[in-house]
């Protein structure tokens, strides 16, 4: 059998980048059970209401859906239930320290296989005003419109 190799992404949290002003990002493991990691195997799970909280030394990723797996038997999880986050213990307390900041969470961005093992990638954020949101997609807006232009100039060049 070969062993996976590279990066397999499962889901994604494209929301947190526009609702949050992105600080700093890790990579964590995740303590899952077996009817999960076969879930997720199929490609099925959502971190729309995903956030990480620091419980006791210890990090826990609240409200990801992972469904149940549909060839499950009574040993099947609960959807929505706590998972818990493999960190170095200075990664710990660096995010635990930065998150009891004002304005500052700490949200899970992608959730991925690489090599084979379950990670997740989490950032520490800070949330951001509607007017940051608005000048946000207008930046966005405007680099698209000059990329088009430009884009079109070069098409013309070459004909």
């Amino acid at each position: 059998m070969a062993k996976e190799k590279g990066r397999k992404l499962i889901a994604q949290n494209k929301k947190a980048r526009h609702d949050y002003q992105i600080l700093d990002t890790y990579e964590a493991g995740l303590v899952l059970t077996g009817t999960e990691v076969k879930s997720l195997r199929q490609g099925r799970a959502s971190l729309v209401d995903g956030f990480v909280q620091m419980d006791g030394n210890e990090a826990w990723l609240y409200n990801v859906h992972v469904p149940e797996y549909s060839q499950g038997t009574w040993t099947n999880h609960s959807a929505r239930r706590k998972r818990k986050l493999l960190l170095h213990r200075t990664e710990i307390d660096k995010l635990e320290s930065k998150s009891q900041e004002t304005g500052h969470t700490i949200v899970p961005l992608a959730l991925y296989f690489k090599d084979g093992r379950a990670k997740v990638e989490i950032a520490l954020a800070r949330g951001k005003k509607e007017y940051d949101k608005r000048q946000a997609l207008r930046e966005k807006q405007d680099r698209r419109e000059t990329e088009r232009t430009i884009s079109a100039i070069r098409r013309r060049e070459r004909a």
